[in-house]
């Protein structure tokens, strides 16, 4: 497969955003078991290799791991400040879990390594959502092997079937829809913003 034209357009934008730590910060909407939307703000963490699949990092324990796991479909919505772009990607996404996935394995292996050490004590937090651990400990866990991701760390991945790109600045503004077609083809389509 190749590689998507609008990959080339998000780069350029990370690029001129790179001053913004929050340049990475998307919002990610699911779909919930009752039927309602479900959204909250993840950290992009690359493309997944020769690949137009987005990575994230989920909690196995999260809500949003057992709503992806019931209901794949996903939207999620990335704001550039600096270059005043937005970019809705709509996909499917792939929860790879420790016991999933054989062939995305070593991929979860090194995101896990990826890591700040920060990042990694997170999954080894009491489980996310439920009532506060009063125990001082439970948030100062024995630091988790850098090698071996736990059994909590699961690589997200969002495999985008349309991206809509809008250019806030220009008067006009500019809007352009990518899509696949039929044959997993990306087409894109200029339309009104």
């Amino acid at each position: 497969m190749s590689l998507a034209p609008w990959r080339s357009i998000i780069s350029h934008a990370l690029h001129r955003n790179r001053s913004l730590v929050y340049s990475r910060y998307v919002q990610l909407a699911t779909v919930g078991e009752n039927g309602l939307p479900a959204n909250r703000t993840i950290v992009f963490r690359g493309f997944l290799e020769n690949t137009n699949q987005l990575k994230f990092i989920t909690d196995i324990r999260s809500e949003k791991a057992e709503q992806i796991s019931k209901q794949p479909a996903a939207e999620i919505c990335w704001y550039f400040p600096k270059t005043r772009e937005q970019f809705r990607i709509a996909g499917e996404l792939t929860l790879v879990t420790a016991n999933s996935h054989p062939h995305l394995q070593p991929a979860r292996i090194k995101m896990w390594q990826e890591l700040s050490d920060a990042a990694r004590l997170q999954f080894a937090w009491p489980h996310p959502g439920q009532p506060r651990n009063t125990t001082p400990e439970a948030f100062t866990p024995l630091a988790p092997d850098t090698i071996q991701p736990l059994t909590t760390f699961c690589l997200l991945l969002l495999e985008p079937v349309k991206l809509d790109h809008l250019e806030l600045r220009g008067e006009p503004q500019n809007r352009r829809v990518y899509y696949r077609n039929e044959n997993q083809e990306w087409l894109t389509q200029a339309i009104n913003p």
